[in-house]
């Protein structure tokens, strides 16, 4: 028998073909599900992952070097929109995770919680046992939570915290900072005096104002806790019934159809020195390939719309038009303004000097701003350039840009939803985020330019804002048969006209709490802003930064929705591929609606929940 010592890049280390559960990518999900399924010691699983293993990579593990692995395609799929119409033509640059972890091994460690509002929506789109009740209580279930020292409790105000909601024995480790500056302070008493101090934790699923995110930071290294390190740490690694294969490129799953029933009995996929290869699954397949991948590889396989499959010369296995479908992503506005003199950011680490003492800093000690966080956010009902937008002005905004007609079944009950979000002033419309540093974007495509180009002198902040329940769709689709070649990736941002309403108000609203003291008298007074050009005090000059300034925070998700057939979902409520017997997608792809916040605790929940469906079905 091998040993299991950790993954392998070698068709050779595995020891036979045949498993009871074949997972596609080992990425956020996928590792999630592996680790839960192979807690029962008679279910044998493998995992195909495209990436590499990147454990010891200093920049997936120290999370201030994130910034550092964007366009990186040994460690990034780096996906690129087409001109987005919406965008004044821009296109842009999405970093996806390439490595056992996925995107959990790239992003900003950022954990921001869901609301209960939004899992309601998603299960009165037919998706029974989905509700806010009936999932929140797995927010719990993926993490460890470590309480911070009090000399970080007093900067950042966390009365608010409920510490019995918070998770005792998860996996994930998830902890404050200790890098916090004034900003971070300056940023609650702001929202404190514009009438938003923060009415609840997060993790109970409803709550309005300003608070500090946790980050998936183990507190005792202060490197990166992630998929990898927390689902496939050394002990599960050992397990006999796991196997985890690495650098092998999934190509199709393979079908059996006989009597009236479609069963995936395998995946081919080629391994890292181009051989071809088949396993074959016992029970079942699970797709975890994330929100871009995972559609590609149903097309490849012969799911999705007829006439795309048969172009290409696909044979179709069934066909289901909404495969690639629903495309969603939070599309963020934001506004960087000048400090006072004496006032350090982030903008300090252009100086090589900086930045080299910092990194010895790190790992001399696992101290600074390396190894922490930085951020401050507000989750906020919908508002505009002094307050909350009126219940009347919201209804004449629905009613001038939702039009039922030339709209399919699915996404007429989508927009009901949305709207019945929009008007729940309990529920947030817009997550703003405090950032120590500037965002310019000029000549920017890819994630890394827009997070390492300085090109204004100074030191700076940013206001951002993201919306959470966006309206347009864009669609993930093959161009050819070859399984190298990327899919289409049309986020259409802003293509829904009530997107810009909404975030156009929203982005108003920066100019207020900039305004707004104690945080007003960190900002240089006629000190530089970006835009330079025009402030957003106006409606209209705000839709216009938002139409040159918005970037995806890189949330995409929806593209094999959790929905019956006839509202154009691709998956059930058990996730199960409409038409297949065994199938299963389980990532943001399945998403329904795009959730409040950065969704990383949802790709948890929704794997958490996932395995336990898995384990229910494999014991009938």
């Amino acid at each position: 028998m091998a040993d299991h010592l950790g993954p392998s890049s070698s068709f050779a280390s595995i020891e036979n073909n045949e498993f009871d559960v074949i997972i596609i990518g080992g990425g956020t999900a996928g590792l999630v599900v592996a680790h839960r399924l192979t807690e029962d010691s008679n279910t044998n699983v493998l995992v195909i992952e495209a990436g590499s293993d990147r454990k010891n990579d200093p920049r997936v593990y120290t999370p201030g070097l994130m910034s550092l692995l964007y366009g990186d395609p040994e460690v990034d799929w780096d996906y690129m929109t087409p001109p987005q119409p919406g965008l004044k033509g821009r296109q842009l640059g999405h970093a996806r995770g390439k490595m056992l972890g996925g995107s959990s091994g790239i992003n900003f460690s950022a954990l921001f919680y869901p609301s209960k509002a939004g899992f309601d929506a998603w299960a009165a789109l037919g998706n029974a046992g989905w509700e806010g009740d009936s999932v929140l209580p797995y927010l719990r279930k993926f993490h460890t939570f470590h309480a911070p020292p009090k000399a970080t409790t007093d900067v950042i105000k966390l009365d608010y915290l409920k510490h019995s909601m918070q998770g005792t024995d998860g996996p994930l480790q998830v902890s404050f900072g200790d890098s916090y500056s004034p900003g971070n302070q300056a940023w609650m008493d702001t929202f404190r005096a514009l009438g938003y101090e923060i009415n609840n934790d997060p993790i109970t699923g409803q709550a309005i104002g300003a608070f500090t995110n946790t980050h998936t930071v183990h507190p005792d290294t202060r490197e990166r806790s992630y998929s990898r390190t927390a689902y496939y740490d050394s002990d599960t690694a050992k397990r006999p019934n796991l196997h985890v294969l690495v650098e092998a490129f999934v190509e199709k799953i393979i079908f059996n159809e006989s009597d009236g029933s479609i069963t995936a009995t395998g995946v081919q996929f080629r391994t890292k020195d181009g051989e071809q290869h088949t396993v074959t699954a016992r029970d079942e397949v699970v797709l975890s390939a994330g929100a871009i991948n995972s559609p590609q590889i149903l097309e490849l396989s012969g799911i999705g719309q007829r006439d795309r499959l048969e172009s290409l010369g696909i044979p179709v296995v069934i066909d289901n038009p909404n495969v690639g479908e629903n495309l969603q992503d939070h599309p963020s506005s934001h506004i960087s303004y000048e400090l006072a003199e004496g006032i350090m950011s982030g903008d300090a680490l252009v100086n090589p000097e900086v930045t080299k003492q910092l990194l010895e800093l790190y790992e001399s000690s696992r101290a600074g701003p390396l190894g922490g966080s930085w951020l401050s956010g507000a989750y906020m009902p919908f508002v505009e350039a002094n307050g909350p937008v009126t219940e009347e002005k919201i209804k004449t905004l629905i009613d001038s840009h939702i039009d039922g007609d030339n709209l399919s079944p699915g996404l007429v009950k989508q927009y009901k939803l949305l709207c019945e979000l929009l008007k729940n002033s309990n529920e947030s419309s817009g997550e703003y985020l405090y950032l120590p540093f500037q965002i310019n974007m000029r000549d920017v495509l890819s994630l890394s330019d827009l997070m390492n180009k300085k090109d204004t002198p100074g030191q700076f902040i940013t206001i951002m804002v993201m919306l959470n329940h966006p309206f347009s769709r864009g669609h993930v689709h093959i161009t050819s048969p070859d399984p190298l070649v990327k899919p289409t990736f049309d986020l259409q941002l802003l293509s829904h006209p009530l997107d810009v309403e909404i975030l156009g108000r929203h982005t108003q609203y920066i100019e207020k709490i900039a305004s707004t003291e104690p945080l007003a008298s960190m900002l240089k007074a006629g000190g530089k802003r970006i835009p330079s050009n025009r402030t957003a005090h106006h409606l209209e000059d705000a839709k216009d930064i938002v139409a040159d300034r918005v970037i995806t925070v890189f949330h995409p998700a929806g593209t094999c929705a959790m929905m019956p057939r006839e509202l154009d979902g691709v998956v059930n409520e058990r996730l199960i591929v409409h038409g297949t017997r065994n199938l299963r997608v389980v990532d943001a792809s399945i998403f329904p609606l795009e959730p409040l916040g950065n969704i990383q605790s949802v790709v948890y929940l929704v794997a958490e929940k996932a395995s336990d469906i898995i384990k229910e079905d494999r014991r009938k």
